[in-house]
Parts: structure tokens; sequence; C-alpha cells
């Protein structure tokens, strides 16, 4: 998916990765790994775990929107290592800021609240006759919807960082994380990413910071800011290209000089 490049909570400059793993991230990290490992040895655990709509509601499976953020594809590692790596780059700074006992609980609702969403939502999108039946026999497993609300939080809370892209090679803001990475697993993610449990990672991410008050959360991302982000961008490319003709017209004037 990508890389990044983001500021130090400490200083200036720029810097690959977090300066420091808290232990929340590398026991989480050190739970993935091993929940991978049993997917192999336990047999069952993997279709026990991973969130599939119809066992939820009509099989009685209610664990399923805990368990599934644990388990990953079993086909193949690069599944398990982008989620760590995005887990790391970004949850570190953001339990380094909050302490461990807040990032975990914020980690657990954001997954199990995204796995409601994508134990829920087929059923009320076949209700109204916009899906299929089988979208309620698909299953589902990964951390990504617990992953995107900490994308979330730490856009809120750092939205001026700058963030560089290891592929494409493109630097923004830290505020339009989300929507780059919306964009780029629709364009790059092909058809086995779940964009229900990434959206359904932010939404609830989202209303649980505006739940606790966190400012950020209600004000970056209502329609007059983003709005105002808008129109702050656009003076800025209108700038930018009045700088760049000025230059241009220096240097056709050094130019014409010199011949």
């Amino acid at each position: 998916m990508y890389g990044g490049r983001g500021t130090h909570p400490g200083g200036g400059g720029l810097g690959i990765g977090p300066p420091f793993t808290p232990p929340i991230i590398k026991q989480l990290l050190i739970a993935l790994a091993v929940v991978y490992v049993l997917q192999f040895l336990v047999p069952g655990l993997y279709d026990l775990g991973a969130i599939t709509p119809v066992e939820v509601w009509q099989g009685g499976y209610l664990w399923q929107p805990f368990t599934y953020m644990w388990l990953h594809d079993a086909h193949g590692i690069g599944h398990i290592l982008m989620n760590c790596f995005v887990l790391w780059m970004f949850g570190s700074q953001l339990a380094m800021a909050w302490g461990p006992k807040r990032f975990m609980r914020f980690y657990l609702i954001c997954g199990v609240g995204a796995g409601v969403v994508i134990a829920t939502l087929p059923y009320i999108l076949y209700g109204f006759g916009m899906t299929s039946q089988r979208s309620l026999i698909v299953g589902t497993v990964g951390a990504s919807g617990a992953i995107y609300g900490v994308i979330l939080a730490y856009s809120l809370t750092w939205p001026e960082r700058t963030i560089m892209l290891i592929f494409p090679p493109v630097a923004f803001k830290a505020i339009w994380l989300i929507p780059a990475l919306f964009f780029m697993t629709l364009l790059f993610g092909g058809g086995n990413v779940s964009h229900v449990g990434h959206l359904g990672g932010v939404l609830v991410g989202w209303l649980y910071l505006r739940s606790q008050g966190d400012v950020r959360a209600g004000g970056l991302l209502s329609w007059s800011a983003i709005k105002h982000r808008w129109r702050r961008h656009r003076m800025r490319q209108k700038l930018r290209a009045v700088q760049y003709e000025e230059w241009e017209q220096k240097r056709r004037d050094q130019d014409r000089r010199f011949h």
C-alpha cells in the first residue's frame, strides 16, 4: 500500500518511521504474528474466527466481530505484513501521545465496530435489493478496520504533518491520509479488499473521538472545515502558479541578455 515519512514528535526534520516503538505496539504486533501462525496449526480456527454476516446474525457466532481482526489472509503473507507496517508506522506515535490504555481501547473499539458494520451492512443492502445474497456468506479477516481508525486519529492529531508515500512517490499533509488510502485501495486494491471494513473503522473511530469531546474530530472533518481547506489549497495553487510565472519571466529576461 504505502510507506511514509513523518516529522518526529520531538522535533523537526523528516524520518522514516517512528523514533520509538511503544510496548503496546510491540505486543499487538506479536499477537498478530502468533495468531497468524496458529491459523495453520489449529484446524477450524480461521473459519470460526472470520466474520461472516449470516453466521453472526443467524448462526449466533457473536464473537466474530472481535476475532476477525486478529486473523489474516492465509494464502499470502503480504496482508499481515502491510497491516503490521501501517500499525507500527502510525500507531506508535499515537500510542506515545495517548498512552497504552487509551490507545488499546480505541484500537479495539474501531476494530469491533468495523466488524459490526461488516456483519450488518450486507443485510441492509440486501434488504433494499442493492446486493446479492452471496454478500451474506462472504467471510472477512484482517486488522484493517482497527488500523484505519488509528490512521484517522493520527491524521486528526497531526493534520499538518507531511506524509511521503513510497508508491506512488507523492507527499501531502496527514489530514488527506484517509482520502488518499481509499483512492489507492479502489485503484489498486483488487476485489478482495474490504472497503466496508475500512469505512467502518473510520466511521466508528470518528464517532468515538467526537463522543470523547475531541475537538479535532469535530472541527477538522466538518463541512465548513473541508471547504476552508479546499479554498486554502486553491489559493496556494494560484500563488505557486504566480511565483512560477515570475520565475519563468526572470529566466526569459536573463536568456535575452545572454543571447
